[in-house]
């Protein structure tokens, strides 16, 4: 519990006093989203330090909202799992991320860009259905990033597994991507579409011809997408 605490009875004022310190909400958006590893953990919350993921999710143990379990396959390692009370937080992280959508303004938003965080979320979204039912290779090129940040690769399984590398993974590249990575950002806010990107010279394709035509469907928006902007 925190040492700064509101001292009421409310429901409202006790659940801040788990849920509204620095980083928390957003740690437990990844856990709601299905990260349970530590490393994928950080992945979702690139900018928090390994030392303070690991106080949060100490408090969250003792509040009740995570258990942390060791893992079968490698007992030196856990996993962080959420509660029954744990996952009564997922409706509440899905309104708070619809609001934000909803009444925070674009230029706010996408003055927080990220590469490794984009790119994380959409191979965690990506949708394989439409994709053709083999080994698939899609490399992205954000011609606005440094040399280390431009380039990016999703990996697509057989079986929907999919894998994100930032160094080139040396198979053979089924479609290329490139765009600047505002421009991605605004796709997979669903504040503008691939078709729209392209059509104005902001996004280019290259490659498998139905995989490019289908990248709208496939590709792993943000599931607060659908939702429409009410501020500019």
């Amino acid at each position: 519990m925190p040492q700064d605490r509101y001292r009421q009875f409310c429901p409202v004022a006790m659940a801040a006093e788990v849920l509204c310190t620095r980083w928390t909400i957003v740690l437990i958006r990844e856990l709601v989203a299905g990260s349970t590893r530590f490393n994928d953990l950080r992945r979702g919350v690139p900018r928090m330090s390994p030392t303070l993921l690991s106080k949060r999710l100490r408090e969250l143990e003792e509040a009740g909202i995570v258990h942390r379990r060791r893992m079968a396959e490698e007992p030196a390692h856990f996993e962080y799992e959420l509660t029954a009370a744990g996952r009564d937080l997922g409706p509440i992280i899905e309104a708070i991320g619809m609001w934000g959508q909803k009444w925070i303004g674009t230029e706010p938003s996408l003055a927080n860009v990220d590469p490794g965080l984009l790119m994380w979320d959409m191979r965690r979204n990506l949708d394989p259905t439409p994709m053709p039912p083999r080994h698939t290779v899609v490399a992205f090129s954000y011609t606005d990033q440094p040399e280390v940040r431009r380039y990016w690769w999703l990996i697509v399984a057989p079986g929907s597994e999919v894998d994100l590398c930032s160094i080139d993974p040396g198979f053979a590249v089924d479609l290329y991507v490139e765009t600047d990575l505002r421009c991605m950002t605004e796709i997979w806010m669903g504040l503008t579409t691939v078709r729209a990107a392209a059509a104005n010279d902001r996004l280019e394709l290259i490659g498998e011809r139905t995989l490019a035509d289908a990248m709208q469907q496939w590709l792993g928006l943000s599931p607060f997408a659908g939702q429409r902007k009410l501020v500019d």
